[in-house]
């Protein structure tokens, strides 16, 4: 089966006279970003970084680094050649020893004609046996690769009430064996749509391999008063007539249950915000808390004072005084 050639140094984006720790960095960077638990359910940036540990597991060795620079997309099949003990003649001479011979066409092997290659010694790398699995074991006798078991996703409700405090949530799974329940702890302070993760209770690895992770995705049902802005929290205060124009004080409910006074200086207009400072979202990191913003609802007296009532008519009239 044809294969198209990758050149490793094009994958992280050095040049071939990159130093050792120049590749490092470069393959740290976009393993970084291309990390399936920083993109899930992405397939595109998992076989990223496929590639990207391909390249950093040959350029980071300085013995296939210089097969590679030598041989080119040849270099593998050299490596093996060797290993092999070099039978035949050299069928890299017609290259040089300024570059890569002749473009091959590649094509899958047998269990059976490793087995004859290589004898009893694995040919693969760690990161090859981790990344793409290896077909074929069981038939020569050697250990199958150690593969991590895949990761799950579910999805948890809960209350803004339960968002503002932190909660736990019991999550049942099924398995071969039947079913297993994890419970998850959700810490105070978590947005919605965020995504809580319980380490090693996925999917159970093979040949030895890590189990997956388990990730909740947590969705907050809305709350009749209070409205999530970031870490802040804002709803709307009934505000007496006369608190506005004269001033005073009113009683604001606060996501733990208990109220508070909200002091309202005077000739204060509708739809003004007020602040209570920190008794908004606690902060998910960092601690502290969000802000409380109290918008201002003007309540008209009913019934209306007859005085207030007068005025008004007046001021409909252009009577009243400025």
């Amino acid at each position: 089966m044809a294969t198209t050639f990758k050149d490793y140094y094009d994958v992280l984006g050095v040049p071939r006279s990159a130093s050792a720790k120049e590749i490092k960095t470069a393959f740290r960077k976009l393993a970084r970003k291309h990390h399936p638990d920083v993109n899930p359910g992405d397939a595109g940036a998992e076989a990223r970084f496929k590639e990207i540990n391909e390249a950093h597991e040959v350029l980071s060795d300085p013995e296939k680094r210089k097969k590679y620079d030598e041989f080119g997309p040849e270099w593998e099949r050299y490596e093996a050649w060797e290993k092999a003990g070099r039978p035949g003649g050299n069928p890299f001479a017609a290259g040089g020893a300024g570059g890569p011979g002749p473009q091959v066409q590649y094509q899958t092997v047998s269990p059976e004609e490793l087995e004859e290659l290589f004898g009893g010694t694995d040919p693969f790398s760690g990161f090859f046996q981790t990344a793409f699995g290896r077909t074929g074991a069981a038939s020569t006798g050697r250990r199958p690769a150690a593969r991590r078991g895949e990761d799950v996703e579910g999805v948890a409700e809960i209350t803004l009430e339960e968002a503002y405090a932190g909660t736990n949530r019991t999550i049942e799974l099924a398995t071969p064996s039947g079913t297993r329940k994890v419970e998850v702890k959700i810490p105070p302070g978590i947005a919605d749509g965020a995504r809580v993760r319980a380490a090693g209770q996925g999917a159970p690895g093979s040949g030895g391999g890590a189990s997956g992770h388990l990730f909740i995705r947590v969705h907050i049902r809305p709350h009749r008063l209070f409205t999530r802005e970031g870490d802040n929290l804002r709803l709307k205060v009934p505000v007496p007539l006369r608190v506005c124009i004269a001033g005073g004080q009113v009683e604001v409910p606060t996501p733990k249950g208990k109220q508070v006074a909200l002091k309202v200086p005077k000739e204060t207009q509708n739809g003004k915000i007020l602040r209570l400072r920190g008794l908004g979202m606690p902060h998910l990191r960092g601690g502290g808390h969000g802000d409380l913003l109290a918008e201002v609802s003007v309540v008209l007296p009913l019934p209306p004072d007859p005085e207030l009532k007068r005025w008004a008519e007046m001021a409909q009239d252009g009577k009243a005084d400025d």
